[in-house]
């Protein structure tokens, strides 16, 4: 909540996880950059682990990232070609899938999707390659020779090449893009004993909301897969995890910015006809206006509120003056930078403000940064006359409260 007094003065104014699971954070942050106002997007918190370390510059271009999760998976039979037994097939959930988040201290409600887009491992042979396939010049090949659709890294259709693929005697690093959730298979060509996946490296991509539409503060909540056969991660119907489902707990933070800042000397405004009071004096007129506009700056990322705070019955109208000189009346109008809606859906909305009455609220569009406003002190004309009597002489004096307050 942000304040503005000002003392006006006529001349002188003034959960615990289940058993058998793991539960990896996922933390994305909203934070408005002054450098680059309309970038108004979540930025992703959780420290990369295996492909994007491997690939950075792809996953940057295509807004993924990954994690390597120590979930292992061991075949439970042998492999055999030419039988039901042959293939092993891969399949993760690419499709998008939601889940509510929830502010901690308000309670509202927000929408995010996550869908996996790549799945990666290192695949672990109980024998040498090269023994399986009866000899090869060299791992690569041996490696290729043990499966009748080529090398690990040339993924099966649907699924999609990403150019990782690192080879030893007895294993064969990998990860493949899945941009369709169905089953990506190879078939083996040579007899396997046994074999094993030895973690899972996934790639993901989100949807979060438009965090301009957010309050402040730190919304949770979680999204659940089952990991193994018939799973929603599934490395083929023989290999079966040591860890049957995985949980991705999200946690977005929203920082926002509400600021407003006066020029030095600001709090302290003086009323004035236009041109001044001698202009006037010295034509031997009544001023048909008596007021001054004040500038403030408005730094906004969020919704706000605005309400005046004055001597006042009631209404837009706020006392001022004193025992010795009289009484008259002020009003006080806000205008806010372009960039904020206001109400009516009016951008730049101008409007009176009343005493103890909150308007808005106000939203901005972008992120507002030290944009300026103005409040303009105004004397109603009716108020003009009964003040500027013959005789009457001294200076008039008020205070208002301008209040800013993002719990809206």
């Amino acid at each position: 909540m942000k304040k503005l007094s000002f003392c006006l003065g006529l001349f002188a104014l003034l959960s615990m996880p289940a058993a058998q699971a793991f539960n990896q954070e996922i933390r994305a942050r909203f934070q408005p950059d002054p450098s680059q106002p309309n970038k108004n997007v979540f930025v992703n918190q959780t420290p990369n682990s295996g492909y994007c370390t491997i690939n950075p510059a792809e996953c940057t271009s295509l807004g993924m990232f990954s994690i390597q999760l120590p979930t292992r998976f061991d075949s439970s039979r042998e492999i055999v070609p030419g039988t039901s037994d042959e293939t092993v097939a891969l399949k993760v959930p690419a499709n998008w899938r939601r889940l509510t988040v929830i502010n901690q201290d308000t309670r509202e409600e927000e929408t995010v999707e996550v869908r996996i887009t790549g799945i990666g491992s290192k695949y672990v042979l109980s024998q040498k390659a090269a023994i399986l396939v009866g000899g090869a010049s060299d791992n690569v090949e041996a490696h290729q020779k043990l499966w009748t659709n080529d090398r690990w890294n040339y993924a099966p259709a649907p699924c999609r090449y990403s150019g990782v693929g690192y080879v030893t005697d007895y294993t064969y690093r990998f990860f493949w893009k899945t941009p369709m959730e169905t089953s990506c298979s190879k078939m083996a060509a040579y007899r396997i004993p046994r074999m094993s996946f030895d973690g899972i490296d996934f790639a993901y991509e989100l949807r979060t909301p438009n965090p301009l539409s957010m309050s402040s503060g730190l919304y949770t909540g979680s999204i659940s897969y089952t990991i193994g056969p018939n799973g929603d991660f599934q490395m083929g119907s023989m290999m079966v995890p040591d860890d049957g489902n995985l949980t991705l707990d999200f946690v977005l933070d929203v920082q926002h910015t509400l600021k407003v800042d006066l020029p030095p000397g600001g709090d302290k405004v003086a009323m004035e006809p236009v041109g001044g009071w001698q202009r006037w004096i010295d034509g031997g007129r009544m001023p048909t206006e008596i007021y001054r506009d004040q500038l403030f700056y408005l730094s906004a990322s969020s919704r706000f509120k605005v309400m005046m705070l004055c001597s006042s019955h009631g209404g837009n109208e706020c006392d001022i003056g004193n025992n010795q000189v009289g009484f008259s009346k002020f009003q006080v109008r806000l205008t806010v930078p372009k960039g904020i809606v206001g109400p009516g859906n009016a951008d730049g909305w101008s409007g009176t403000l009343n005493h103890n009455l909150w308007i808005g609220p106000f939203e901005p569009s972008r992120y507002v940064d030290r944009k300026p406003g103005t409040l303009r002190f105004q004397m109603p004309s009716r108020w003009i006359e009964s003040l500027l009597k013959p005789g009457m002489n001294g200076t008039l004096w008020g205070n208002v409260t301008i209040i800013f307050d993002s719990e809206v």
